[in-house]
């Protein structure tokens, strides 16, 4: 029976991919892929001359439907992301549940995803927490952080580089100047490094300190006696 198979690629160094990825990228019948000019990189690497085609945020919604019938017809079909996990703030979710309701076999692989790394990196707890991907640009923000304010659990955000130092300061202002948190960021690169302090300390480093790369904001779960928020 054909099947939709989720496959993570790796978030940095092309070393981290695992064996059965490899081997199910070369099975299917075809790929389909974020960027194909990205993906193109890490297939030649491994020798995958699997067909690729583009499914990506700007074209899901018109292709899952066709994609779930090439399914059903009898083709084996993986889905990769241009690093990560797809579904995790990436293309992904759509088809997957697509394929669900159409009966179609999903199977999703283990593999990278940015958050893992950066969240043990941080010396947070990691026994519970909250991830809240990318939190929304303007409509909808300041109700999201004033509803993480009391968050017990550690919390774990994605951030552009160039809206780093404006998320950190408006995260102080939040959740309190004192606040533990870390910054990781090109996690498994050449340049892969992790900042830790208070929101803000980070915050003042960060503005004179313009950061490149994919970036992982970890913030401390709230402690009322040792971080309480501010009124807002």
């Amino acid at each position: 029976m054909s099947r939709l198979y989720i496959v993570p690629t790796p978030i940095g160094n092309l070393e981290d991919i695992t064996l059965r990825a490899v081997r199910i990228l070369k099975e299917v019948d075809l790929i389909l892929a974020e960027d194909t000019r990205t993906s193109s990189v890490l297939l030649r690497k491994y020798g995958i001359t699997t067909r690729m085609e583009s499914h990506h945020k700007f074209n899901e919604h018109r292709t899952v439907a066709s994609v779930t019938e090439k399914i059903l017809s009898g083709i084996h079909v993986a889905l990769i992301s241009d690093a990560g996990t797809p579904g995790i703030s990436d293309p992904g979710f759509l088809l997957v549940r697509s394929c669900v309701e159409a009966g179609v076999e999903v199977e999703t692989l283990p593999g990278a995803t940015a958050f893992v790394p950066a969240l043990v990196n941080s010396g947070f707890p990691c026994d519970r927490f909250v991830f809240e991907g990318f939190l929304p640009v303007k409509k909808g923000r300041q109700t999201r952080l004033k509803a993480l304010q009391e968050e017990t659990r550690t919390m774990i955000f994605y951030e552009s580089p160039h809206r780093l130092a404006k998320t950190l300061t408006q995260f102080a202002e939040y959740f309190g100047a004192e606040r533990p948190a870390s910054v990781s960021r090109e996690i498994s690169k050449i340049y892969d490094t992790t900042h830790r302090g208070t929101l803000a300390s980070l915050a003042e480093y960060f503005t004179s300190h313009e950061p490149k790369g994919e970036i992982v904001i970890v913030v401390s779960a709230h402690n009322p006696a040792k971080n309480p928020v501010a009124e807002k």
